[in-house]
């Protein structure tokens, strides 16, 4: 399932993986910030949300790596790109 799909059914929970201050920039509400260079350290954490999570940072550059680790640990994840794009998404299905 790709990242509209899963906002569309209102499914998983949105990871964002940049740094704190980039997140407290401007972020998904409901959004969970786990950073990057935290993933490994907090692996038990993020397999216990609500899955498929659905990774976003700045440009999906970041979220992509977050993806293919977690992917290979078993996590049930999408890359969701952009903050700014799953934003969007989700604005979307509100207004509907």
């Amino acid at each position: 399932m790709n990242t509209e799909d899963l906002i569309k059914k209102n499914k998983g929970t949105v990871v964002d993986v940049r740094t704190p201050a980039e997140y407290r920039g401007g972020s998904v509400a409901g959004a969970v910030n786990i950073p990057l260079n935290e993933i490994p350290l907090r692996l038990d954490e993020l397999k216990d949300l609500e899955s498929p999570l659905i990774l976003c940072c700045a440009s999906g550059n970041r979220s992509g790596q977050a993806a293919q680790y977690l992917s290979r640990e078993g996590v049930d994840c999408v890359n969701g790109g952009s903050w700014l794009d799953v934003n969007f998404l989700i604005s979307e299905e509100a207004e509907l």
